[in-house]
């Protein structure tokens, strides 16, 4: 998981964790403990899973149509406010199916050395 720490292969041994782009690994792991403890009345991740995913992903909406608004308003600081929650309502998706970091590398891995108009063409169904 630690190459999600967006920062030279070579720095690797020294992964400082308040780098906020190392985040993500420590964040998903806290979601899975959540999920796992399932402590409704404590936690806003355990509740919001315990909802179910139609109250996941109309979190997801709500964070993407804010962010939407921000991005429109040119207004950055709320754009890194709702890039985050985002970001956050996304791996709570995750957790909730099971989707590892280790998933969403490798399909990014793949994309990254092709056309995004070539990715788009291999996923159309004839």
């Amino acid at each position: 998981a630690e190459r999600w720490c967006l920062m030279p292969e070579s720095s690797f041994g020294d992964i400082n964790p308040k780098t906020p782009s190392c985040i993500f690994p420590e964040l998903y792991k806290l979601l899975e403990k959540r999920k796992e403890e399932g402590q409704v009345d404590h936690s806003y991740t355990a509740n919001l899973m315990e909802k179910g995913l139609d109250a996941v992903l109309k979190k997801i909406g709500e964070e993407s149509t804010e962010l939407v608004i921000a991005a429109k308003n040119r207004d950055h600081q709320e754009q890194v406010h709702e890039i985050a929650d985002l970001c956050y309502h996304l791996l709570v998706l995750m957790v909730y199916h099971n989707i590892s970091l280790d998933d969403i590398h490798t399909e990014l891995q793949r994309r990254l050395n092709v056309s995004g108009i070539e990715e788009k063409k291999s996923r159309t169904k004839n």
